[in-house]
């Protein structure tokens, strides 16, 4: 599966052979040695043409990993094209070679046709060959060559879907560059530069009725991202409404905002019946943003945010199954707490238990 007939007699010394060869092929690694084949010397355009694979030593190139049929290829494609054409624009000696891992050749010209850089052709035996090369772990995935030839960073994806082309060169500088401005951006985060976007100012209760996003500041918040088509979502509901009213009923300042990924109006308004919180109302359009912010990749997902604003955590929601109620206010400290207070009961009763074994 790996290695084709280059694995044959399949045995040990073949296998580390092959694995040597591997390492020494990244300690001198360049464009060619990445992409030249045995039967290819070259890689194509969109429209049919053969590009010789040395037009593109010395350039920077992006190895763009996609699968035609993947949402979030999909989705992020645009996002590339838009970065390629202007650091065109721009002169950067910047290049993107698609490396599809399509099954069926239509599914590839239909994605290819809609990109203005380069490919390797459909099928093509180097493609998952690179793939285990870069050791690849999820798509979509760019990696970026250097102009020495070497990988400058094993997946600018991301960095991209966030920054777009500030994100370029991919250096290590700018890593830590953006990283520092990303760092500044939670410190100075308050709720409203979480919640509101324009007009888009308020959040709805059970009524319909819009509350004022500033009457909730101060208050310790849970955004939670669910869906009635989602089982896990379903399950999980219960505990967070048990967790709700204990918190409430302490006299804590404290506030659901359910996002919905539901696909329509009335199922919506059926999942939110059930609940006792705020919502964002259903299509606004903050919940992309909310989205991209908090990078949500499932559901359900809670995050905690503090009464001044910055995020406490992502994972609220495995609090909350763990500790319920107890759980709240969700910070490092408190559930640090948590877990010496059970720790510290559960010796207690395992010495009673052996003190009644005893007798």
């Amino acid at each position: 599966m790996e290695h084709g007939v280059d694995g044959y007699p399949f045995n040990l010394d073949r296998l580390n052979f092959l694995k040597e060869q591997e390492e020494n092929a990244k300690k001198n690694q360049t464009i060619s040695s990445i992409l030249v084949s045995s039967s290819r010397d070259y890689v194509i355009s969109n429209d049919g043409k053969k590009i010789p694979l040395l037009d593109l030593e010395g350039k920077m190139v992006g190895l763009y990993f996609s699968i035609h049929a993947h949402r979030m290829c999909r989705e992020f494609t645009p996002k590339l094209v838009e970065l390629y054409k202007r650091l065109k624009e721009k002169g950067e000696n910047f290049e993107v070679v698609l490396i599809s891992l399509d099954q069926e050749e239509t599914h590839f010209k239909e994605s290819f046709e809609t990109m203005p850089w380069l490919a390797l052709p459909f099928e093509d035996k180097s493609c998952k060959k690179l793939a285990r090369y870069f050791e690849l772990e999820t798509i979509p995935t760019l990696v970026v060559i250097g102009q020495d030839g070497k990988t400058l960073n094993p997946n600018v994806a991301e960095l991209i879907e966030d920054h777009g082309i500030e994100a370029y060169p991919f250096t290590p500088e700018k890593l830590e560059e953006l990283a520092a401005i990303e760092k500044a951006k939670l410190e100075s985060q308050t709720l409203e530069s979480v919640l509101v976007d324009g007009e888009n100012d308020f959040v709805i209760d059970k009524s319909g009725s819009k509350v004022p996003v500033s009457g909730l500041v101060g208050k310790n918040i849970l955004l939670y991202f669910s869906a009635q088509w989602c089982p896990p979502c379903r399950a999980f509901l219960p505990k967070l409404i048990e967790a709700y009213h204990t918190i409430k009923a302490k006299g804590s300042a404290f506030e659901v905002i359910f996002i919905s990924s539901d696909s329509d109006q009335s199922t919506f308004d059926e999942f939110y019946s059930e609940m006792p919180w705020l919502a964002l109302p259903f299509g606004d359009g903050r919940k992309q943003i909310l989205n991209k912010k908090f990078k949500i990749q499932g559901i359900p997902t809670a995050v905690a945010i503090g009464p001044s604003g910055r995020t406490i955590t992502k994972e609220a929601r495995m609090h909350l199954t763990a500790y319920g109620a107890d759980a709240f206010p969700f910070t490092e400290e408190h559930l640090k707490q948590l877990e010496e207070e059970i720790e510290k009961k559960g010796k207690g009763v395992a010495r009673e238990s052996e003190t009644r074994t005893s007798f």
